[in-house]
């Protein structure tokens, strides 16, 4: 059973994003399914990577609709984007030397930050960027 389900409320109604969306509540899914049967240290560290690494693109993909566009809140978003990525690097390094089990609040709170960050600070860009044409 999945952790984290897309529903249609955490559309920004643009595609691309949507989609990008969609995939970083797969790679939440993935991890959590390998925690939950116990795969080897060496896959979970394989899809927390997958997940930090499209964690990064996807933040490129919004900023750079940001700077194209002259989205008023860029500052504050890029913000919060850095937070995550120091966050989830954090997560990863620990993991890597073994000073972190990954655990289900870990799980969690990737869920929950995601969720929260596309339903508030995401869905602020959202009729900015559809009223330059974005979809």
């Amino acid at each position: 059973m999945a952790l984290a389900n897309w529903r249609d409320e955490y559309s920004v109604n643009i595609l691309e994003i949507d989609n990008q969306h969609k995939k970083l509540f797969a790679y939440i899914n993935e991890i959590h399914d390998a925690m939950k049967t116990n795969r080897a240290k060496e896959e979970l560290g394989t899809i927390i990577s997958k997940l930090a690494a499209y964690t990064v693109d996807h933040f490129k993909t919004e900023e750079k609709y940001f700077e194209r566009y002259h989205y008023p809140d860029t500052a504050n978003h890029k913000y919060e984007h850095q937070v995550f990525v120091d966050k989830v690097h954090g997560f990863q390094e620990d993991f890597k030397k073994g000073k972190l089990l990954l655990s289900l609040e870990i799980i969690n709170f990737l869920r929950d930050w995601l969720i929260n960050h596309i339903k508030g600070t995401d869905k602020k860009y959202s009729a900015f960027l559809n009223e330059k044409g974005i979809r």
